[in-house]
């Protein structure tokens, strides 16, 4: 989307755009930009993923940037929800770390678990380009970061790691290998490969146990 494309006669009226379902429409953003990227995404390509004419489409959102931004924003609260809805749901703040590593192995209807985490691809392609969605997506990303840390704290307190680790680490290291499970899934790595570098970073979390306790699930 262009400037120049708003000083259009098609865009200069547009006071009474037919209403739309904000819900779906960025839905079908979010799909679309994960899938292609910002830069490569065309006005076309929103079009028809939105169903919504151009003129339509700068009503509701103001312009390309601040469409992806709001479809970031979605892709980010989502999955800080279902963090936390799995830390919520586990017997132990440990196991809930586990599993939210095996999360990302086997078999599933949701094909979007095989694509690389959205907010690394943002940052990848905006970095140098795109100030404001870097910027924003840096601060995504440290937000899960801390999350995590407040997991491996409560870890802590329960006794499943020792009380002197570093959780901010702990959480920076685990970020890093969650990220490493999505970009290996989404470059085809085989099921089965992919479960053991997963169950090999399980192995690391159960290592961080102390001596003293016993394992749990």
């Amino acid at each position: 989307m262009q400037d120049k494309a708003a000083k259009t006669p098609y865009f200069s009226a547009m006071t009474r755009a037919r209403p739309y379902d904000r819900d779906k429409a960025l839905k079908g953003a979010l799909d679309l930009f994960w899938l292609k990227g910002y830069h490569a995404t065309s006005l076309k390509d929103l079009e028809a993923a939105l169903e919504m004419k151009p003129g339509s489409i700068y009503a509701a959102f103001k312009s390309k940037e601040a469409l992806y931004l709001a479809a970031l924003e979605r892709y980010f609260e989502e999955g800080r929800a279902a963090l936390r809805a799995l830390t919520a749901a586990a017997p132990s703040p440990l196991t809930a770390l586990k599993t939210h590593l095996r999360a990302y192995v086997g078999p599933g209807e949701d094909v979007t678990t095989l694509r690389a985490c959205m907010l690394i691809k943002s940052l990848l392609e905006t970095k140098t380009v795109e100030p404001a969605i870097a910027e924003t997506t840096a601060a995504y990303l440290d937000a899960i970061k801390s999350d995590l840390a407040e997991v491996f704290r409560a870890a802590q307190r329960a006794g499943e790691i020792a009380p002197d680790a570093d959780a901010d680490l702990l959480a920076h290291r685990h970020q890093a290998n969650a990220m490493a499970l999505r970009i290996e899934a989404h470059r085809g790595v085989g099921e089965e490969r992919l479960d053991a570098l997963a169950e090999s970073m399980v192995q690391d979390l159960e290592a961080l146990r102390p001596q003293a306790a016993e394992p749990r699930a």
